[in-house]
């Protein structure tokens, strides 16, 4: 066995070849698996999703779950009909060995038409004749014995499957994710050893690479060579990551002919699972499947024991997964592929060879022997150096014991192809330990894949942005900072849009904070359509998924998005009204829509700022229909994009933007509020817990952030609490802290400082309960010094220390990102600043009326009014209830009266302008206020019945039972109180576990009482009697009314009656004729113990615990719970009116009169919330933000000074100083005399090598025989001295496959190009195609009849009469595809004109016009100008004759007189042989000004931009449409950087912008 893996072309050639009639018979459709969802024989859409959530078909190692037989019915199904295998039809048995069939099976493994159809028919055995396809007879899961619980997929295909087949296998039915990049690891076959250090650095990085961007790798599958060392990298992955998620994905693809122990796979039914027994000392020629691989793809072409036959379908398969585009639909890109070589072959040369030139970069692994170290060697050396000796003394070195089997031709070969190799450096890396960085291989192969991504067409700005937007997609943020972001490489802040809506949408916080480093300004990069498409991107599966779609459909309208995209129709009031569901009715939209931005703007008349979208972009924005959303300017970019992040629990990313937003306090209680809010509706426990852990951790961060800003200053951090944020709809952080219930937050001195300023009012808080009830009941005592206000201390104070101020102390070099609007705000403004400037003593009418408008005062009225309203209606319910009301009794209803009112006021009551709705909603939120309603419902009932005869008693009862609710109420009065309070709670708690309680009861007491009722009591029918014996009686039991018979034996027949005619008595138990009980008496009176023990006993003591769990834990949190249910009622108080009640209904019509005549609400809710000016405003928060630097440094080194950050970070050192170790411990202490000795070795060979270019000059000798000086230096000296002996020779035109057919050109190494070079053995094929012209060249066909006459040459005297290319060999003889011997005229016109705006002025750039050049494109093509070979008797190439009519080409005809050359020779053009070639001139003709024509090819629009011209025509029989238009010429375009040195000497011409 070879020890690559390779195959024959022919052999290749004659296994694609099919006739058409087994083609339409076995052959699968390619787009078969991708309509599979749409035929009878594919699964409909919810077995799929069935089978998609099956553990045996979805993950690896999952094995032991059990799959229904449906959904393996279903599976086998489309495997049947997507999944072939090859068999062979035809028995013809060998001559070198018996009872075996061509095919390579023995006679056994035939069927028996097969073995009769042999016997019949002597014809050779043909592969595309007697080799079919057939269903698979192998699939499903594979066990390796001995190997533990590993699992792996396999199937066995036809080479003849579509790759579309097998991804959809992969995807669908594997379970695969898509990969975001393809490894493709190749090398020698056979088992080679490895250095440790090396073996070491491939595992690791392999798997690190493969990690973190999500790759595939993609091997021969076998346990040997260099899938072995992958398969070991991917079981020391599986050792040491804890996460499912890392596992890595290592794809097998093998020919199923050279599988040992295949049989084992074999079952038309699949298997699930197979085991699997490796056997290495018995497989012989064949080859052991790798334990180590996850998935297998078993390549089957009919034969056995072939190698290669999976090379194909490989290829193919690898092709097609390249074409896959990864991200999303907005910045997708295709998946990028490398392939890694490890040691290898010829075999492998070919590979690397083919890999390269279809765009494949690859990474060499140097030290890994053979092909490796070969083309390790060459890598770096000048194109001059690497010639036939070089290569014949690597192949003596690398390959000693097979270098006698190389021929001549073959190291020909070689050195043709390493030459091509190398000179593709671009796609060529080469990882050698002791130079690479960090000596890691994933940073080689990242690197390798940026490099490359230059030569597939990305030039300038395009190469960058690719580059940005794979290095987004495998998430290595390293490689973007070290390879991407580097001096040399200019970002513009707009041109990293696209790769920050990738890193947003795809949660890549490393990349987000990496962007925003370089420049990325949201508010530029954040706009609404983004943020439409950010929340258009949410995955499915999410609860916020959802709960907008409820919201779409819910209020679903005709917009233009239902017809242009189904996907996108998330709009931002969808978004604003889910916030207003999670946030609560307290706050206003955080979007608003066109209508209230109209409705602002006529109230306002303020224009509206429009938005345009980054360039990047290329799309302006003034008004979105579909959103119905004022495309203005985010005016708070960061709060979008943090509200976006929580939204989706992306604790990363919104971490990072709320370090970038202001009102960082409100922020973190928003973020709390959702959280928790999302947390009740999550089905999921984990998700639920974390969304838990996360609001808590918000939490903590408002109340840290609070802290700190209180210790600093605490009257700007109180002005931060009761700020009225327009940037949190309009409320303020108190409010958001109490929707929130953070009681952490609320019970922070400062909040709890504010609140109690605001309980006592202008009162002092220092004073008694006494002294105010004094004041209260005597008000002249108030202008005495037994209380004090708190504005004459602060006056006091003030005059005796007026030059004590207080300065916050500021951090000097505080780098904060201020956004406050157009203003800039000095540092002298973030200083506190006095509020008491002009703080004077209060007056006497000042000190009445603040002591009686306090809120302590009010409350302390209130209470000793609501005692008094107790007091009156118990005195009217016990005393004085009479037929006809007494004064009193009106007294009861008119005080009630005021009540009513002021609960209507309550609820009137908007100071925050929420509107009736959401003030109503906020109203009956409150239990309180829901006791006050039902309460006076209750009363007006007992009211109404009170008032008619018939019914004065009932609404007595109904008034009573009211007086409870009102008794109740008081509990809510007392919560203020730090004793009472707390027990209040208690209670409040206690009832919600009671009634858990009650419901365990009802079920014994219900089960005990129907139980003993139907024993005891025959048909019953009486439900007062029925209430009593199955309710009442078993209740009572509880509270210990145990009846002292409890067998119910010695009932009394005079107290019951048998048959219930005395509706006074009980029924009396059954009972015989003798009055003896016929019920068994034992079971009651088990059942009566069994009852006492569940529930006196067990439910109780259940209870008891439940008090006690409960009293635990508010006695726990005493003082938190109290502080937290401080606020309603200090809030409900400060709006009360001073009067209590029944005097409240004077202050009632003073507010409704002072309402009907100035239209405008009297009482504010000034303490509680305050609107800041502008200027206040954007000073507190830049404060703020300078307090949250202070705070978050302070994290971070408390962090950082934590023991386990300590312990990680020693350890991280500990294991980076062992590795170095171990990795340089033989050559540490010889690196300083080596690199000595380097330097001076290179001295001598730059000395050496200027010798001999001196004597090569002075004609002492030539070029070729002069030795080979090998000089390693910086890549800067190899280039010039590459530049200095690169030999002038064409490359193109010495491409091994001649473009077209399948020919192979005679490899032609550089230095045997030349004609003057001998070169022995040179017989290159001759190809001359049937659509080739006739001889045309200039004199040839004279000189032939002149020198033969009409008797002619013999063929080799005419081939040696044809013309040589100047340019030397190509490996070819013949005209080739081309029309005549010897030189084919082509031309390449640039056809330019200047650049004109909408204006017709002539675009200008930096002083200079701009030009525009006229290009096409074919379809599936790049843009490039219309070009071409000359046809006999034309004048212009093909495409420029297609895109002008003869008008315009009689025009063209006389400017190409006039026209500017600009250079003219020789072409190095594929289509080259020894005989003929192309000459190419390229020639300018300028379209001036006063041209007729100049607009006649394609029009300008209306912004003076080309428009795109399309021009129908025939492509191999297909109809398609060539594009044609003016591209300006610039330096940055793709376009121009193809024809760069030809576009500088026009725009030098013309003096134009280059």
């Amino acid at each position: 066995m070879d020890g690559e893996l390779t195959m024959s072309k022919k052999a290749t050639s004659a296994k694609r070849k099919s006739s058409t009639e087994e083609q339409n018979t076995n052959q699968v459709h390619p787009l078969r698996a991708e309509l599979y969802d749409q035929r009878k024989t594919m699964l409909n859409t919810d077995m799929l999703n069935i089978i998609k959530r099956s553990p045996s078909f979805i993950r690896t190692g999952q094995s032991s779950a059990k799959i229904v037989s449906a959904e393996q019915d279903q599976f086998r199904k489309w495997i049947r009909d997507n999944i072939r295998k090859k068999e062979c039809i035809y028995f013809f048995e060998r001559q070198t060995a018996g009872s075996v069939c061509e095919c390579g099976y023995p006679r056994e493994h035939h069927r028996e038409e097969a073995i009769n159809l042999g016997r019949l028919h002597g014809e050779q055995w043909n592969a595309m004749k007697h080799l079919r396809q057939v269903p698979t007879d192998a699939f499903g899961d594979i066990v390796f014995e001995g190997q533990g619980q590993k699992v792996a997929k396999y199937a066995r295909v036809s080479n003849d499957t579509a790759p579309v087949t097998l991804y959809h296998l992969m995807t669908e039915y594997w379970g695969l994710n898509p990969p975001h990049l393809l490894i493709s690891v190749t090398g020698g076959a056979k088992n080679f050893h490895l250095k440790r250090g090396l073996r070491v650095m491939f595992q690791r990085g392999l798997i690190k690479v493969a990690q973190s961007t999500g790759a595939w790798i993609i091997t021969g599958g076998t346990f040997a060579g260099v899938m072995r060392h992958v398969g070991e990298s991917v079981r020391h992955c599986k050792m040491t990551s804890q996460s499912k998620k890392q596992q890595i994905v290592a794809i097998g693809i093998a020919s199923w002919g050279i599988v040992h122990n295949r049989e084992r796979l074999i079952s038309e039914e699949g298997r699930f699972p197979v085991e699997y027994y490796m056997d290495e000392a018995n497989q012989g020629r064949l080859s052991c499947l790798d334990y180590n691989h996850t998935h297998f793809i078993l390549v089957d072409n009919g034969t056995h024991g072939q190698y290669g036959v999976e090379i194909l379908l490989r290829a193919q398969l690898e092709k097609y997964i390249s074409k896959q585009r990864m991200g999303t639909e907005d910045v997708g890109i295709e998946t990028p592929i490398v392939c890694v070589v490890l040691e290898g072959g010829p075999g492998t040369l070919n590979t690397i060879y083919n890999a390269m030139g279809n765009g494949t970069p690859c990474v060499i692994v140097e030290g890994s022997g053979r092909v490796a170290d070969v083309l390790a060697n060459a890598a770096d050396l000048p194109m001059a150096q690497i010639t036939i000796s070089f290569v014949q003394k690597q192949l003596r070195m690398f390959f000693a014991e097979m270098y006698d089997k190389f021929s001549e031709r073959e190291i020909t070969s070689w050195t043709k192809k390493i030459q091509d190799i190398v000179r593709m450096r671009e796609l060529l890396t080469v990882f050698r330990t002791e130079k690479s960085r960090n000596d890691e291989l994933d940073v080689a192969i990242l690197e390798a894949l940026l490099k490359a991504s230059s030569s597939h067409g990305h030039k300038g700005q395009e190469n960058l942005d690719h580059q940005m937007k794979l290095a987004v997609a495998w998430n290595r943020v390293d490689i973007a900072k070290s390879t991407i972001f580097t001096d040399d490489k200019h970002w513009k802040p707009h041109h990293l849009h696209q790769a920050m809506f990738a890193a947003l949408v795809s949660d890549k916080p490393g990349f987000v904070e990496l962007f925003l480093e370089n420049g990325v300004n949201l508010r530029e990069f954040l706009t609404p359509e983004i943020l439409e498409r950010l929340y258009n991107n949410i995955p499915p599966y999410t609860l916020l998924y959802k709960k907008l779609q409820k919201v779409v459909q819910g209020g679903k309208q005709t917009h233009v998005s239902d017809t242009t995209d189904s996907k996108r129709n998330v709009l931002l009031h969808h978004v604003s009204t889910v916030l207003q569901e999670l946030l609560g009715e307290f706050t206003e939209p955080l979007y608003r829509t066109l209508k209230d931005v109209q409705d602002r703007k006529k109230v306002n008349n303020t224009a509206i700022k429009i938005n345009i979208l980054p360039s990047s972009l290329q799309e302006l924005h003034t008004y979105s229909q579909e959103s119905g959303i004022c495309e203005q300017e985010v005016e708070n970019p960061e709060r979008d994009l943090f509200i976006w992040a929580i939204l989706q629990k992306r604790k990363d990313l919104a971490s990072i933007f709320w370090v970038q937003a202001m009102d960082s306090i409100d922020a973190s209680l928003v973020a709390c509020k959702i959280l928790k809010k999302l947390s009740c509706e999550e089905n999921d426990t984990d998700l639920s817990e974390e969304m838990e852990e996360l609001a808590q951790e918000y939490e903590n961060r408002a109340v840290g952030l609070f802290t700190e800003c209180y210790r600093k200053h605490s009257k700007r951090a109180q002005k931060l609490l009761i700020r009225v944020s327009s940037t949190w709809g309009n409320t303020t952080c108190l409010r958001l802290a109490l929707e929130a219930e953070s009681q952490k937050f609320m019970a922070l001195g400062g909040v709890q400082a504010l609140l109690t300023k605001i309980w006592w009012g202008e009162l002092s808080v220092d004073t008694n309960t006494w002294q105010v009830l004094l004041c209260l009941l005597l008000w002249p005592v108030i202008y005495s010094n037994l209380i004090t206000f708190r504005r004459d201390e602060e006056w006091r104070k003030k005059k005796l220390s007026s030059d004590n101020v207080l300065i916050v102390n500021l951090p000097e070099n505080s780098n904060v990102n201020l956004h406050t609007g157009q203003r800039s705000i000095s540092r002298t403004a973030l200083l506190p600043r006095s509020d008491d400037t002009d703080l004077k003593p209060l007056s006497p009418w000042q000190k009445l009326k603040t002591f009686y408008t306090a809120p302590v005062v009010v409350f302390y009225w209130n209470v000793l009014a609501y005692f008094g309203f107790l007091w009156l209606f118990s005195y009217v319910l016990l005393i004085d209830f009479q037929k006809q009301p007494s004064g009193k009794e009106y007294l009861l209803y008119f005080w009630l009266s005021t009540l009513v009112c002021e609960e209507i006021r309550q609820l009137l009551y908007d100071p925050g302008g929420f509107g009736f709705r959401r003030k109503a909603l906020l109203y009956i939120s409150s239990a309180w206020n829901c006791m006050d309603v039902a309460a006076i419902v209750i009363f007006v009932v007992g009211l109404f019945c009170r008032f008619f005869p018939s019914t004065l008693y009932l609404g007595k009862i109904i008034l009573a039972l009211d007086f409870i609710i009102y008794c109740l109420r008081v509990m809510h009065i007392f919560t203020v109180s730090k004793t009472l309070g707390p027990k209040i709670i208690m209670v409040q708690m206690m009832m919600k576990d009671i009634f858990f309680f009650l419901f365990l009861l009802l079920l014994a007491v219900v089960a005990y009482g129907v139980a003993k009722q139907g024993i005891l009591i025959h048909n019953e029918q009486r439900l007062n009697w029925i209430f009593q014996g199955v309710v009442y009686q078993p209740y009572r039991m509880i509270f210990g009314e145990i009846p002292t018979d409890v067998s119910y034996s010695g009932f009394d027949l005079s107290q019951c009656t048998v048959n219930g005619s005395d509706p006074y008595k009980p029924m009396c138990p059954e009972h015989d004729s003798e009055n003896i009980p016929t019920f068994p008496e034992w079971l009651t009176t088990i059942l009566l113990c069994l009852y006492l023990l569940f529930s006196n006993i067990l439910l109780l003591n259940l209870l008891i615990a439940m008090f006690n769990y409960t009293f635990q834990v508010v006695q726990d949190n005493t003082d938190i719970i109290w502080k937290f249910q401080r606020y309603p009622l200090i809030e409900e108080y400060y709006c009360r009116p001073p009067a209590p009640p029944p005097f409240i209904v004077f202050s009632h019509i003073f507010l409704l009169i002072e309402h009907l005549a100035q239209r405008k609400p009297r009482w504010k809710h000034k303490k509680f919330k305050k609107q800041l000016d502008e200027k206040e405003e954007a000073e507190l928060l830049a404060w703020e933000a300078i307090i949250k630097e202070n705070y978050l440094v302070k994290q971070n080194r408390r962090e950082k000074q934590s023991l386990n950050q300590q312990i990680n970070y020693t350890k991280e050192k500990v294991d980076a100083v062992a590795e170095a170790i171990d990795l340089n411990r033989e050559g540490s202490k010889m690196e300083h005399r080596i690199s000595h000795l380097e330097e001076q070795m290179m001295q001598t060979m730059r000395a050496l090598n200027w010798i001999v270019n001196t004597l090569i000059e002075k004609d002492f000798g030539s070029r070729e025989s002069a030795p080979t000086l090998v000089i390693s230096d910086t890549e800067d000296e190899f280039e010039a001295e590459a530049k200095e002996l690169k030999p002038a020779c064409h490359v193109l035109a010495r491409s091994l496959v001649y473009p077209g057919t399948n020919i192979n050109r005679f490899p032609v190494p550089d230095e045997k190009v030349p004609w003057k070079v001998k070169f022995d053995g040179y017989t290159p094929p001759i190809y001359t195609t049937e659509t080739a012209g006739g001889d045309c060249s200039t004199g040839l066909a004279e000189r032939k009849k002149s020198e033969t006459g009409d008797a002619g040459l013999d063929a080799p005297e005419l081939e040696e009469s044809l013309p040589l290319n100047p340019h030397g060999r190509t490996g070819m003889r013949g005209k080739g595809s081309l029309h005549c011997y010897g030189p084919n005229l082509a031309m390449n016109p640039i056809i330019t004109r200047f650049k004109r705006n909408s204006e017709n002025a002539v675009t200008e750039k930096n002083g200079k016009r701009v030009l525009e050049f006229l290009v096409i494109r074919y379809p599936g093509e790049e843009w490039t100008t219309p070009t071409g070979i000359l046809e006999p008797g034309e004048m212009f190439p093909r495409d420029m004759r297609i895109i002008l009519n003869q008008k315009i080409l009689g025009m063209f005809r006389k400017l190409q007189k006039k026209a500017l050359e600009v250079c003219k020779g020789y072409e190095d053009d594929i289509r080259n042989t020894d005989n003929a070639w192309i000459e190419t001139v390229v020639i300018n003709m300028h379209l001036d000004d006063d041209n007729p024509f100049i607009n006649a090819i394609t029009s300008r629009g209306g912004s003076g931009t080309s428009r795109e011209m399309k021009i129908p025509l025939m492509v191999e029989g297909v109809a398609k449409e060539l594009a044609v238009q003016w591209q300006t010429v610039e330096q940055g375009d793709p376009v121009c950087a193809r024809y760069k040195a030809y576009l500088q000497v026009v725009t030098d011409f013309h003096g134009a912008c280059f």
